[in-house]
């Protein structure tokens, strides 16, 4: 496997930060993404292809993304260099080029790693795409953000994308064990190693830097085990106030979910704030926001799922404190728009009824026909054409499984822009009874 080369990169040494001194040198260390790193996996495999190919790592900070680049250039004896997108411009670019061409001339590939590549602007895009086309380099971006909104179809078109994930509890824990393998930390209590999994939320980088934090407490107190209590002293009241892992952080964004639900306000503002200033990751409650759009809001008012997800965009290029505003506007309207969770109910019924009733062949009239054969057959043949038809409707056409009943998953309330929405169907029924 190219990799194992690796054993003698990335030295260890005591004087290096404990992220450095833990940062997998094999495909095999890395914790965590097995959904793409295991055997038999999509990224696994072109690890072991032999020939590098450009790609987009997107996932939330802390997963790996940095780390995985770096392996493949390992992997493949690469030049790795890297570039900023939000430092970066076009110099940097035209310096990377000039020192991919020069170790092409010496026979080596070059792969460059631009981090918050969702950042990247359009110039930047159009100055990168030709050397990335012409293979000149390998092209890595790292992101947050979903790149199919961030990058040019040209660019896109050239990379694969791969999605990491949150680290587990478990995967943290064992992150928590190598750096004690390491002698870095000594026994931990484990309600200590509970509450730290927790503090963490999936993000690597945010456990390491508090395992260095406590490493550093550890040798000064001259400590011989890390209990709760005195993690709780060391990390401060922060960390005291808002526990991540236990039955009030579950308490408190319950209440904020039923706060807006209930259309109160100045109850959701307070329960957001109480997360907030607790040390709540503000990265989750936008995801939590974005649920509550979804669920209980729906199409009773289809813009609060489009300020939800603005919100958490905002979020991203301001960070904290000023991207929170952005949160508590989108609060404050979750809270006072019209509500329902008919959708919400429709899916969860259609989820259920398929997995009960299997499958049913699709009718012939739905069928796609693009082959003479498949016409032949009768694919596709009596399909009305809605469009074609007065008011764009076909009544009379039927668009479920032969013999099957209409399963009336959604069932509209009369709340909001749903209102308008019940009318249509209950309009658009009468039709079809007399189509």
């Amino acid at each position: 496997m190219p990799t194992e080369k690796l054993s003698s990169a990335l030295p260890s040494s005591v004087n290096q930060p404990l992220a450095e001194r833990l940062r997998p040198q094999t495909l095999g260390d890395v914790i965590g993404q097995q959904h793409l790193l295991g055997e038999g996996r999509a990224l696994r495999m072109a690890f072991e292809s032999g020939r590098p190919h450009s790609c987009i790592l997107w996932g939330p900070p802390g997963t790996g993304k940095t780390t995985i680049a770096r392996l493949m250039a390992h992997a493949f004896d690469a030049q790795f260099m890297t570039i900023s997108a939000v430092l970066g411009g076009i110099k940097e670019i035209r310096e990377v080029v000039e020192k991919a061409q020069v170790a092409q001339g010496q026979g080596r590939a070059t792969i460059v790693f631009v981090d918050e590549v969702h950042r990247f602007n359009k110039s930047q895009q159009d100055a990168f795409l030709p050397h990335v086309e012409s293979g000149l380099f390998t092209f890595i971006g790292a992101t947050t953000e979903n790149p199919s909104f961030e990058l040019n179809s040209a660019l896109l078109s050239r990379a694969a994308v791969y999605v990491l994930q949150p680290l587990s509890p478990q995967d943290l824990e064992q992150i928590i064990l190598s750096a004690q393998a390491v002698q870095v930390l000594p026994a931990i209590e484990k309600i200590a190693v509970d509450r730290l999994v927790a503090y963490a939320d999936g993000d690597a980088r945010c456990l390491l830097n508090t395992l260095e934090t406590l490493a550093v407490a550890a040798v000064q107190e001259k400590r011989t085990e890390i209990t709760d209590v005195w993690l709780l002293n060391v990390l401060g009241e922060r960390m005291r106030r808002y526990d991540k892992g236990g039955e009030q952080f579950y308490d408190t964004i319950s209440a904020l979910h039923k706060s807006v639900r209930g259309s109160d306000p100045d109850a959701a503002l307070y329960w957001l704030v109480r997360m907030l200033d607790g040390g709540a990751e503000p990265r989750y409650l936008a995801r939590r926001l974005i649920r509550i759009a979804s669920e209980d809001i729906g199409l009773a008012d289809p813009r609060a799922l489009r300020l939800a997800l603005d919100a958490a965009d905002v979020y991203e290029r301001l960070g904290t404190p000023e991207g929170e505003l952005a949160l508590a506007e989108c609060v404050v309207y979750l809270a006072v728009a019209p509500k329902s969770n008919a959708v919400y109910k429709a899916f969860n019924e259609a989820k259920a009824f398929v997995k009960q009733e299997g499958t049913r062949p699709v009718p012939m009239h739905l069928r796609n026909a693009p082959t003479q054969l498949m016409k032949a057959l009768d694919y596709g043949k009596g399909y009305r054409y809605a469009h074609d038809e007065e008011g764009g409707f076909a009544a009379g056409e039927r668009y479920l499984p032969d013999g099957m009943a209409s399963p009336d998953f959604y069932r509209p309330v009369e709340r909001g822009l749903e209102i308008k929405i019940a009318d249509k169907l209950r309009r658009l029924k009468k039709q079809n009874l007399q189509g």
